[in-house]
C-alpha cells in the first residue's frame, strides 16, 4: 500500500467544499498537525527532524487553537534529529522531542541553528532529509531504539552531536527542563545516560561507529578527557545545554551512524533494547538497512491486513496513510514501566483518549486484539498506580485528568473487550478499577444529584455505569450490575425536553449541538426525548446543514466574535474536531440510514485527500484517520455497545483480516452495483444486505460478527430502498439479565470491590 507519512503536516488544502460539506464549521486549528518521521506500529520510538514547531516538533507552525495556524518558520527548518514525537495531538502541555541527534560541519557554539530542510522522503519506518550543511540524514526506528545515518561532504572538522538537554518545542512555555540527568561514555563509540523528564526516567545506550574523537561538552563547551556528566538538581535557571559529541574530518560521502536504544528502566536494559532490535555491537556495517528493512516489513504486515479494490491510487493513498496513522499511537512497551515492579503490559502516549475510544481503540481490537488486550492491562496498571484510569497519559509521572475533556472512556474499550470474550483479561480486577474511577472527579456529584456539569459529562458518566455493568454480570455480581442500571439510565438527565437538545452548559470544543447525538446504549428512548423519529431527524438535518448555505471557516487568529459566531450556527464540525465524529450514524436509529449515507459521503470524499494538506484537522494519535478507515469501509463501531453499523462503502471491495496473529478469518465486504464515488457526486445507498448468503434486514453487525469473519455482500444503487427503515439498532436500559446467583446488594457510594493482576 502506498503510504504517503506527509499528508496532514501542514494547513488543510483541500478542494472547495460543496453541497453538505459547505456548510459544517471548523473551530480548531486546520491542520492535520501530523509529522512524517520514522515510526513503528505502536512503538516506543518516533523520530524525525525538529523545528520546535507546534506541537510534534517538526514543521512551520506556532502555537494555535482556532482557525488557520500561523507560521513559526516560513520554511522547512530543522536543527537536528528528536525522538518520541506525538502524532496529530493538540495542546496536551507534554511534547517529548527529547535526545536531539545534529550532523554539524560548524563550531558547538552553533548547536541549535536552524538549517533549511530539502529532499524530503518518508515511508513507513524510514525518513530522510538533506540538510542546508549538505549532510545528507536518514533515521530509522525499531520498537525501543532508533538508528541514524549521516553521509557527509568533505570536511576538516565534521561532528555528530547528542544532546541530552533538549525537550519539548520552541514555543512559550513549551520547553521541558530534566530534573536530573546522568551521562558516562564507556570507551569509545559507546556511551550511556540518563534524564528524568516529568518525573520519568529515561535512559538511552549509544553507539557510533564514527572514527572520531568522543567528548563530553556542558555549556558548548568541551570536556576532553571527562568520562561522567552528573546533575542532581536541575532547575530552569540553572539548566545549560550538555551532551554528548564525536568529531573528526570526514571524506566525501562518508557515512556514520548513530545508533540508540530506549528504556525507561535503566541504561542496561537500554543496552537490552537496542540489541535485540538492532543486534550486536560488535558489527554496526549494515545495521541502519536492516533495521529499516526489518520496520518496513512489520508495517507491511500491519497495513496489510485491510486491502481495498480501488483504480484510484490517490485514494487509495488516503486509505493506507490512514491506516497508517492508525497504527502509530499508542506507544506500548511492555516490561518499561517505570513507577511499578511488575514486568508486563505498559503503555504511553494515551494522549487523546478522548478521540480514539470512538475509532481507533475499536480498529485496534479489530486488527490485533492481542495489543488491545494488552493496551487494557496497561490502563490498568495505570489505574493501580496512579489511581485512575487515565482520560491522557504520557511518558510522566502522573496520569493527566483532562477533567474539562470527558469521564470514564476507558470504560467503553474495557466493555467492548469483556463482551468478545478476548482472553488475557482478568475481568474481577478490571470491575474494581471501573467501579473506583466512576466516582472520582465529577462522579460523586453525578451520584449525589443525577448529573453533573459539563453535562456533557452525564453522558460519560452514565455509560460508564452502563459498560461497568456488562463487566459486572459477566463476573457474576448481579446485584452490582442492578445497582448500576438506574445510574446508567440517568443520561437522561441531561437532556432538554423543551428542545431535545443538551441542557445548557459549558462544553468543551463545541456546543450543545455538537454533543447532543451520541450514540448512547437506549437510542430509542434519547430519540423519544426528543420528540420521536421525525423530530429528532429535523434535528439532525439542521445539525447537518440540510438546505443551509455555505458558510465561511475562521481566519489566521480568529477574533473572540468571529468564534462566537461560528459556534452559533450549531454546525457539525465537519471532522475538524472529535465530539460529533459519530453522530452521523444517528439517523440509523431512526429509520433513515439514506442520511448516513449522504453525510459519510461528503465526509469521505472531501474532507480527506493527498498532498501534505490532506487532513480536516488534528489527526489526533489516529482518532480521526481512522475514523476515516471505519466510514470509507461502510462500518463504524459504537464503541462499547459491541456494535459495528453499516453504510455504503467507498470501495467496490474490501477485505479486512480479524482475530489477530495467528489467525486466517477475514470479513470480505463485496458490492453490486457499485459505482466509482466522486468527491462533489451522489452518495450510493445499501439496497439490500447479505452476511454469508442469509439476508440481512438489519443495518448492524453485532461486534461478534464482526470479529468472526465473513462474507457481506451489499447491494448498493443511487436511490434508497426500504432497507433498514423497519429495524432499528438496539437499544438497552441496561445490561442482559445473568442466569447467576445474586451476590447480596450494597450502597452505590460505598461498595469496595476487591481485586488484582493475576
Amino acid at each position: 500500500m502506498d503510504v504517503d507519512p506527509f499528508i496532514g503536516t501542514e494547513i488543510t488544502d483541500l478542494p472547495p467544499p460543496t453541497g453538505l460539506a459547505a456548510t459544517w464549521w471548523a473551530p480548531k486549528p486546520q491542520v492535520g498537525n501530523t509529522h512524517p518521521g520514522a515510526t513503528y506500529p505502536l512503538g516506543m520510538v518516533s523520530a524525525c527532524a525538529y523545528s520546535g514547531a507546534y506541537p510534534t516538533g517538526y514543521g512551520r507552525y506556532d502555537l494555535s487553537t482556532e482557525g488557520l495556524p500561523t507560521a513559526l518558520h516560513d520554511r522547512q527548518v530543522a536543527s537536528g534529529f528528536t525522538h518520541f514525537q506525538q502524532s496529530g495531538t493538540g495542546a496536551i502541555r507534554k511534547y517529548y522531542n527529547y535526545l536531539r541527534v545534529t550532523p554539524m560541519l560548524q563550531p558547538l557554539d552553533d548547536l541549535g541553528q536552524l538549517w533549511d530542510l530539502t529532499d524530503e522522503e518518508a515511508e513507513p519506518g524510514w525518513y530522510a532529509a538533506t540538510l542546508g550543511s549538505g549532510v545528507r540524514c536518514e533515521v530509522t526506528v525499531g520498537p525501543k531504539s532508533a538508528i541514524h545515518r549521516y553521509t557527509f561532504p568533505a570536511h576538516r572538522d565534521a561532528r555528530v552531536v547528542i544532546d541530552l538537554s533538549l525537550g519539548g518545542l520552541a514555543i512559550p512555555f513549551g520547553q521541558t527542563v530534566p530534573l536530573r540527568a546522568h551521562l558516562h561514555t564507556l570507551k569509545p563509540g559507546v556511551a550511556q545516560g540518563e534524564v528524568v523528564v516529568e518525573g520519568a526516567p529515561l535512559a538511552v545506550h549509544v553507539e557510533c561507529d564514527a572514527p572520531w574523537r568522543q567528548m563530553l561538552w556542558y555549556d558548548r563547551r568541551l570536556m576532553p578527557g571527562g568520562t561522567r556528566l552528573d546533575f542532581d538538581h536541575i532547575r530552569p535557571t540553572t539548566l545549560r545545554p550538555f551532551g554528548l559529541m564525536w568529531a573528526g574530518p570526514s571524506e566525501p560521502g562518508q557515512v556514520v551512524e548513530v545508533r540508540l536504544g530506549f528504556s525507561l528502566r535503566g541504561v542496561e536494559q537500554a543496552r537490552a533494547n537496542l540489541e535485540a532490535d538492532c543486534g550486536p555491537a560488535r558489527s554496526l556495517a549494515g545495521g541502519f538497512d536492516a533495521r529499516r528493512e526489518a520496520t518496513a516489513q512489520t508495517w507491511s504486515e500491519h497495513l496489510g491486513t485491510v486491502t481495498v479494490d480501488s483504480p484510484s491510487a490517490e485514494r487509495s493513498t488516503v486509505f493506507s496513510t490512514a491506516l497508517y496513522h492508525s497504527l502509530i499511537k499508542p506507544c506500548l512497551a511492555p516490561g518499561e514501566s517505570p513507577f511499578w515492579p511488575a514486568d508486563g503490559a505498559f503503555a504511553f502516549d494515551i494522549a487523546t483518549m478522548w478521540d480514539i475510544y470512538r475509532t481507533q481503540l475499536p480498529l485496534l481490537t479489530l486488527l490485533m486484539p492481542e495489543r488491545a488486550v494488552e493496551l487494557a492491562q496497561a490502563l490498568l496498571y495505570i489505574s493501580e498506580e496512579e489511581g485512575n484510569l487515565p482520560i491522557g497519559y504520557r511518558m510522566a509521572r502522573g496520569a493527566d485528568q483532562f477533567s474539562r475533556q470527558a469521564s470514564a472512556l476507558a470504560h467503553t474499550f474495557l466493555a467492548d473487550l469483556c463482551e468478545l470474550g478476548l482472553p488475557g483479561m482478568d475481568w474481577d480486577w478490571a470491575l474494581v478499577h471501573m467501579h473506583n474511577d466512576l466516582r472520582r472527579t465529577y462522579g460523586e456529584d453525578f451520584l449525589l444529584r443525577g448529573k453533573v456539569h459539563p453535562i456533557s459529562h452525564t453522558l460519560d458518566l452514565a455509560f460508564g455505569y452502563w459498560c461497568t455493568a456488562k463487566v459486572a454480570e459477566h463476573v457474576g455480581d448481579r446485584a452490582l450490575a442492578s445497582q448500576f442500571t438506574p445510574l446508567a439510565a440517568q443520561w437522561a438527565n441531561a437532556l432538554d425536553p423543551a428542545t431535545g437538545l443538551l441542557q445548557d452548559s459549558t462544553f468543551y470544543e463545541g456546543g450543545p449541538w455538537n454533543y447532543s447525538f451520541r450514540l448512547v446504549h437506549d437510542m430509542a428512548a434519547r430519540i423519544g426525548l426528543a420528540g420521536g423519529e421525525g423530530a429528532f431527524i429535523d434535528l439532525l438535518d439542521r445539525f447537518f446543514g440540510v438546505g443551509a448555505p455555505p458558510v465561511t471557516q475562521p481566519g489566521v487568529r480568529p477574533s473572540v466574535a468571529e468564534m462566537a459566531a461560528g459556534y452559533a450556527l450549531s454546525r457539525f464540525e465537519g471532522l475538524n474536531n472529535e465530539p460529533d465524529m459519530e453522530a452521523p450514524w444517528a439517523y440509523q436509529y431512526a429509520g433513515r440510514p439514506d442520511r448516513t449515507a449522504d453525510v459519510v459521503h461528503a465526509a469521505v470524499h472531501q474532507r480527506f485527500g493527498t498532498g501534505r494538506g490532506g487532513l480536516p484537522g488534528n489527526d489526533d494519535s489516529g482518532g480521526l484517520s481512522s475514523w476515516y478507515v471505519w466510514a470509507s469501509l461502510g462500518l463504524f463501531p459504537v464503541a462499547g455497545q459491541n456494535l459495528a453499523l453499516i453504510n455504503a462503502p467507498s470501495w467496490r471491495e474490501a477485505r479486512i483480516d480479524v482475530g489477530g496473529a495467528g489467525s486466517d478469518a477475514s470479513l470480505t465486504i463485496e458490492t453490486s452495483g457499485f459505482v466509482e464515488p466522486e468527491s462533489d457526486g451522489p452518495a450510493q445507498y445499501v439496497r439490500a444486505a447479505s452476511l454469508d448468503g442469509v439476508p440481512l434486514d438489519r443495518t448492524w453487525l453485532t461486534g461478534n460478527e464482526l470479529h468472526r469473519g465473513g462474507r457481506l455482500h451489499l447491494e448498493l444503487g443511487p436511490t434508497p430502498t426500504g432497507w433498514g427503515t423497519t429495524t432499528r439498532p438496539p437499544s438497552s436500559p441496561g445490561p442482559s439479565r445473568s442466569s447467576r446467583e445474586p451476590t447480596p446488594p450494597s450502597d452505590p457510594l460505598t461498595t469496595q470491590r476487591t481485586g488484582g493482576p493475576r
